[in-house]
């Protein structure tokens, strides 16, 4: 089983200015796990990227690899304000 949260975190603290804001919560919706994404407010453009390039990117990389568990998985992104 792979570890998703760790994943998430991991690539998120790379993309981050301020890694030390990044943390991701884990919860269960309609049968899907849904893990959310928390940010700096100054790291959330970076975290999504142009055109929502990274965060699409994060959403595939963290579909394939939950696709091995034949797990159902969504991330949300938001910062410490909870805006996303």
């Amino acid at each position: 089983m792979a570890d998703l949260k760790g994943l998430i975190e991991a690539v998120a603290r790379a993309l981050a200015d301020q890694p030390d804001a990044v943390s991701v919560r884990e919860s269960e919706r309609r049968g899907a796990t849904v893990y959310e994404l928390q940010v700096a407010s100054s790291d959330l453009g970076r975290v999504i990227g142009r055109q929502g390039r990274t965060a699409a990117a994060l959403r595939t990389l963290l579909t394939s690899a939950a696709e091995a568990d034949d797990k159902r998985v969504s991330l949300d992104i938001r910062d410490q304000t909870g805006r996303s």
